[in-house]
């Protein structure tokens, strides 16, 4: 009998892959403007490179294993892919803010400030917005940037990560019709 790769080994793996690749793509955005970084489009556009991978690692990781897969072993494999890889940003996002520059959060909270006015002014809400709700705005960003902020949105990630997983799952898994007799 062969060796096969477990989900879980082969997702760790993976996640570390996908961990490095976040925290180069991070810092190139960081060197080439900061305030990309908070920008909708460059969230959505990594989230597609992201789960793009995901499906190529995890439809190689199914041809390792003999072509099929089950669609536990499927959702196994992306949940700890994208939990390590997850580990991995917030350790390079935490050396980004706090060692690498330390100013980089109120740039960026400065940024996201911008944006919500323009959103509000959009909608005709700006002029109603006193001092105090600007201030709690602020205040809610800037508790985003702090460890426990960024631990705190690792574990609602981990809600997003599962549901992300259970649609990765079902795109990855493929069954032995040959069995069906």
């Amino acid at each position: 009998m062969e060796n096969q790769e477990s989900p879980f080994k082969a997702g760790l793996n993976s996640g570390l892959i996908l961990g490095i690749i976040s925290i180069v793509i991070t810092y190139i955005i960081y060197f080439i403007d900061p305030t990309l970084l908070v920008a909708w489009y460059v969230g959505i556009g990594i989230l597609v490179l992201y789960i793009g991978l995901i499906i190529y690692f995890g439809s190689q990781y199914r041809t390792s294993i003999g072509g099929f897969m089950s669609f536990g072993t499927a959702f196994n494999f992306a949940f700890i892919a994208m939990v390590v890889s997850g580990l991995l940003g917030i350790c390079g996002n935490l050396l980004l803010y706090n060692v690498v520059d330390p100013a980089l959060p109120g740039v960026l909270i400065e940024s996201q400030m911008e944006t919500q006015m323009a959103m509000l002014e959009k909608f005709g809400a700006a002029d109603s917005m006193t001092s105090e709700q600007l201030d709690d705005i602020r205040t809610s960003l800037e508790s985003g940037y702090t460890v426990t902020g960024q631990l705190k949105a690792f574990g609602f990630l981990l809600i997003a990560y599962a549901i992300i997983a259970l649609i990765l799952g079902a795109i990855l898994k493929k069954r032995d019709k040959s069995l069906d007799y």
